[in-house]
C-alpha cells in the first residue's frame, strides 16, 4: 500500500487518489453523502429538508421518542 494514499477503514483498502477529500472540508452537505462515508466527516443535513411539512420532527432513539423543533428565533429546541 502507498502511505500517501487514503484507506477505506471498512475493508482496509486503497482509495483511489482522486478520493482525497479537497483541502480546508469542514463537512459534508446532504448532497455529497459519499464524501461523508469515505472519509469520516459529518453529514450536514438542512433541517428543513427533513422537517418538510413544519417546524418539528419526530425522532426514535434506541427505543425513546424526542421532538426536535425550530423556534421563531430560528433555533432548535430538543426534547425528550
Amino acid at each position: 500500500m502507498n502511505s500517501t494514499s487514503p484507506v477505506d477503514p471498512e475493508s482496509n483498502s486503497e482509495l483511489p487518489a482522486e478520493a482525497k477529500p479537497p483541502d480546508g472540508i469542514s463537512g459534508v452537505t446532504e448532497t455529497d453523502p459519499m464524501q461523508a462515508a469515505l472519509f469520516g466527516l459529518p453529514k450536514i443535513i438542512k433541517f428543513d429538508s427533513i422537517a418538510r411539512c413544519g417546524d418539528e420532527v419526530w425522532i426514535e432513539n434506541e427505543g425513546q421518542i424526542y421532538r426536535l423543533r425550530k423556534t421563531r428565533q430560528g433555533k432548535l429546541i430538543l426534547t425528550k
